[in-house]
């Protein structure tokens, strides 16, 4: 990534508990970038998309595919792909095989050029499933490797040395044999799987107001479900009184990037 490059690029992401927003920041900040940052769900990103031509796109891996709130939004603004040179980011809790290259087989579709993808592992946000849970003290070392992942991989940019994370076949192969089939037949009913407590749910709305599609309401002061859940764990990771639940019957561990976070490292 040239100089002019790094001041002529925005960064488009989505993120369900804060990895992948605190990992886009992080790397805007290794490479000194002054420039834009837009998460998919604010109204300003499809128009920064338009005025620029070099993008970062981020989000996290979920069962080892694309959130569907953000194949959705590829998929809806395709004509503002074409002639995009798109560098991908991808958070994971582990080893997703092609996670980049899920968005980059949907952006090659539509005309754009993926210079590169990146990997970064995370703390795990399933919070009602027992695999990759693990102790704050290991999910803030995540963190920190994480941190020294992207100084490393901005030096990198800097040099003009792109990784290639997730894009070649041998990766599509490995995250489609070796996970995606599997978890296909586990989440895909996960639009319409979400379960709210009502004993538990005391009516207070935090679900609500950070449902990134809209899935969540208050009915009789208690949250419902409309059956539009796209798995970014958020509701569940916030609800209080751990009330919500998807593909596991109790909430093992409630984990948000601030957790793992000093206060001074919070974006």
């Amino acid at each position: 990534m040239n100089e002019k490059d790094k001041r002529n690029v925005v960064a488009i992401y989505f993120s369900g508990t804060g990895n992948t927003k605190y990992c886009v920041h992080m790397l805007m900040q290794e490479l000194g970038v002054q420039s834009e940052i837009y998460s998919i769900e604010e109204g300003e990103a499809v128009d920064a998309i338009k005025r620029y031509k070099n993008l970062i796109f981020a989000y996290p891996i979920q069962y080892s595919n694309l959130p569907e709130i953000v194949r959705e939004f590829i998929i809806a603004n395709a004509e503002l792909w074409n002639g995009k040179n798109i560098f991908i980011l991808a958070t994971m809790g582990a080893f997703s095989g092609d996670g980049a290259g899920l968005s980059a087989r949907l952006f090659r579709k539509y005309g754009a050029v993926v210079t590169g993808g990146l990997h970064i592992k995370m703390p795990d946000s399933v919070a009602d499933v027992k695999a990759l849970k693990k102790p704050d003290k290991e999910n803030r070392e995540l963190v920190r490797r994480a941190n020294e992942k992207l100084k490393q991989v901005a030096v990198k940019l800097k040099q003009g040395k792109i990784p290639k994370d997730g894009l070649s076949i041998w990766h599509h192969v490995a995250g489609l044999f070796g996970q995606r089939l599997y978890f296909y037949n586990k989440t895909r009913k996960s639009k319409d799987r979400l379960k709210i407590d009502r004993t538990k749910c005391v009516g207070c709305g935090e679900c609500v107001e950070h449902c990134p599609k809209n899935n969540l309401v208050l009915r009789e002061k208690k949250a419902q479900a409309k059956g539009d859940c796209t798995m970014c764990y958020r509701c569940i990771n916030r609800c209080p009184v751990q009330a919500i639940t998807l593909l596991g019957d109790k909430v093992i561990c409630q984990g948000v990037i601030e957790n793992y976070l000093e206060e001074n490292e919070r974006v």
